[in-house]
């Protein structure tokens, strides 16, 4: 046994076979909850549109040229095929659940691979125990699929930088192509991850490369320009820049104008008188944020509060229980300072920057948009978060691992030991 113990304690496997046991259960009985219940699974507006859409894929396969056509194009694909193949909404709820729950993995190998096995496990029981995670893999939504893509793409990323195997390369620009099309959070995404890719590039080598392939590269280039002005010009993005400007003057007028942080009214909102003047380039949403500058930075700097969660609005220092539950609440957000530090101190800042770089691409998205009620289009950050606050934890751990061994060193009973060892 002791043979064996010593052979096997070192085999990652070991650590992910309880901790993907631990994942399912938690999401599986959640799900056998909702559906016995008889109250059924968790429903949207935005559900019903998704399912409605793939139908009529199944039915003629005609994509329109709107925002929600193309930007969601990813998506709609993919809940078209799962609904011609298993019919029911009820089994891609569970398809749903069982990815989300076997995503563990891929928590658990981005944070082996940026920082060490500890951090890796507790990452993994932050994202086991995520009640966000398991709430939105019972809605027929975006979310919980894009988090598991999310998470694939980055991983294929890593392992891409790290390995000569080409194939996580070609696996990293599929992944990367679909989530472009998955939904529109995944275009600024993208953008943070070659944000990251440059971080990491070797100069020299990616130099090298464009002067070997230069030709092929000023083909594909000038070949795309091409294509691009000939779509631009026979009007087929008309449709969707006209889409586009639809949604952003609804968000002007329906969440800015209002001084919203969420979507929808609360106390806790901006409130001013807007001005509407249109004088700037002839552009409404420029000539909107000039002239409300203020009150929109208004607005910014308390969602950039309230993308720590609807807690901070119930925030009570009068009372001993009040006090507890902001201990409790901002623990997450301590852990995570610690962990970002931490990761500074010890050089791993730019190798683990992509961790970073996801959060803020959902910060930057949630503040620019609004932060819905229910906190949804945080949720892709969450395993993020939950990476970087686990580094967190383990610092906390070693720091008092280490003033107990240096006080251990101190007791009298050690130095007896220490001398009888030496034969004193």
């Amino acid at each position: 046994m002791i043979r064996l113990y010593h052979k096997y304690k070192n085999k990652d496997f070991l650590y992910l076979i309880p901790l993907i046991a631990l994942s399912l259960r938690i999401r599986l009985q959640y799900f056998y909850y909702l559906k016995s219940s008889g109250k059924g699974f968790p429903d949207a507006a935005d559900s019903q549109w998704y399912l409605s859409y793939a139908r009529s894929l199944i039915a003629d396969f005609k994509i329109g040229l709107h925002m929600n056509d193309i930007l969601y194009f990813g998506y709609n694909l993919l809940l078209a095929l799962l609904l011609a193949v298993f019919k029911d909404p009820v089994t891609i709820v569970l398809i749903q659940a069982i990815t989300a729950s076997l995503s563990i993995i891929l928590v658990f190998k981005i944070a082996r691979m940026l920082f060490n096995r500890t951090t890796a496990i507790i990452a993994s029981l932050i994202y086991a125990y995520s009640w966000d995670i398991t709430l939105w893999s019972t809605y027929i939504l975006t979310d919980s699929f894009f988090i598991s893509l999310l998470l694939l793409c980055v991983y294929f990323l890593l392992k891409s930088l790290e390995s000569d195997n080409k194939m996580f390369t070609v696996l990293f620009v599929a992944t990367s192509a679909y989530l472009l099309i998955f939904r529109p959070t995944g275009i600024l995404s993208l953008a943070f991850i070659m944000i990251y890719l440059v971080i990491r590039m070797d100069k020299r080598n990616a130099l090298a490369f464009a002067k070997k392939h230069k030709y092929r590269i000023g083909i594909v280039l000038t070949v795309s320009a091409a294509v691009f002005v000939c779509i631009l010009l026979a009007g087929k993005l008309n449709p969707l820049a006209a889409s586009l400007q639809f949604n952003a003057k609804m968000v002007l007028y329906n969440v800015y104008a209002k001084g919203w942080i969420y979507d929808h009214a609360t106390p806790n909102d901006v409130f001013y008188r807007p001005d509407y003047t249109i004088d700037i380039g002839n552009s409404l949403i420029l000539s909107f944020l000039i002239h409300n500058w203020d009150h929109v930075l208004a607005i910014y700097a308390r969602r950039i509060v309230a993308f720590l969660g609807r807690w901070v609005w119930q925030t009570d220092l009068s009372s001993v229980s009040g006090i507890k539950k902001f201990a409790s609440d901002m623990l997450p957000f301590v852990l995570f300072l610690i962990g970002s530090v931490a990761a500074i101190v010890n050089g791993l800042f730019k190798k683990a920057s992509i961790i970073w770089l996801i959060i803020l691409a959902v910060f930057v998205f949630c503040i620019m948009l609004f932060i819905d009620g229910m906190y949804r289009y945080k949720a892709p950050s969450i395993p993020f978060i939950g990476i970087a606050a686990a580094y967190g934890a383990y610092s906390i751990i070693r720091v008092i691992v280490g003033f107990v061994r240096k006080g251990a060193g101190k007791l009298p009973w050690k130095n007896k030991i220490r001398d009888w060892k030496a034969g004193v």
